[in-house]
């Protein structure tokens, strides 16, 4: 008995190390070396691993940009929460130039609050947005509007985003948000977006997604877009920002320049600013055909 034990063991014990010579050889000449730069770039990133960069998460913004170092131009490459202070950071690491980003945050584009859009109905199931929006159109019956339920302030590492007491929908602190795109994945009806936070945080945002037409949308909410194209008539005589597609007018944020003007023509208040707009300017009237010159009196000799 002790003899057959002592042949299992050793027959076990020399396949095990026929195996590990094998699994040893295969890793010796499959072995990737990782560049030790791309260690040292990602120290210099925030390590939020959000990936608002476009990369799986810091080590693969870090290699992006040991790879595009190598090619001498890393301005492409720009990591939204830390902003322009770790790219220079990381420019003057490689001692090549960065592309300087516009300071971003995230908007919550929904102004559908108790008031402006009352419950219709109530719902009593799990309480998250994305099985909400499985479920039904919402309390208010806009199958276009924020649910309340806070999947956004769940996926906030930074306690950026909170949901209003008074109005049920989700407030962004600009001074918090990192604009790493996080809340944006998590809203499942794409209200969130990451914006310019424009000159002094002066933004104008077009506060509905509704795509139905305007009867039905104003029906469910009074500040819902009706796509009457007045903003877009005073924003063609200035900058050309605003489109109406789908029944939903949207603004450019690279073409706004945050005057306001739009604001003060929106018949249902659908268009926000985050600072107080100046009155609307009348709109220039084209001017009258000119009259047509009376004919000279007496007849040619």
């Amino acid at each position: 008995m002790t003899a057959i034990v002592l042949y299992s063991m050793l027959t076990l014990g020399a396949v095990a190390a026929v195996f590990a010579t094998i699994l040893y050889a295969i890793a010796r000449r499959f072995a990737v070396e990782e560049d030790p730069r791309v260690a040292e770039v990602e120290e210099l990133l925030p390590g939020i691993n959000c990936g608002a960069c476009g990369f799986p998460g810091c080590s693969g913004m870090a290699a992006a940009l040991v790879g595009a170092a190598d090619e001498g131009d890393i301005s492409t490459l720009f990591c939204p929460p830390g902003g322009n202070e770790t790219m220079t950071t990381v420019g003057f690491y490689f001692g090549l130039e960065v592309r300087e980003g516009a300071p971003t945050t995230a908007v919550v584009r929904c102004g559908g609050s108790v008031g402006a859009a009352p419950h219709k109905v109530r719902y009593d199931g799990h309480t998250t947005c994305a099985v909400a929006h499985a479920t039904h159109a919402g309390e208010s019956g806009c199958p276009f509007g924020c649910f309340g339920l806070g999947d956004c302030v769940d996926a906030c590492d930074f306690d950026a985003i909170r949901i209003n007491g008074e109005t049920g929908l989700p407030e962004v602190d600009p001074e918090r948000c990192t604009s790493c795109g996080a809340c944006v994945t998590a809203c499942p009806r794409n209200l969130i977006a990451v914006v310019p936070r424009g000159r002094r945080d002066r933004r104008v945002v077009v506060n509905c997604r509704n795509c139905e037409s305007g009867a039905i949308a104003k029906k469910n909410c009074s500040v819902a877009c009706i796509a009457c194209g007045q903003c877009k008539r005073v924003c063609d005589d200035i900058v050309q920002a605003i489109t109406i597609d789908a029944n939903l007018a949207t603004i450019d944020p690279e073409k706004c320049i945050s005057c306001g003007q739009c604001v003060g023509v929106c018949p249902t208040n659908a268009i926000v600013a985050g600072f107080k707009p100046p009155p609307p300017k009348p709109r220039k009237k084209p001017a009258a055909p000119a009259a047509p010159a009376a004919p000279a009196k007496g007849g040619a000799q």
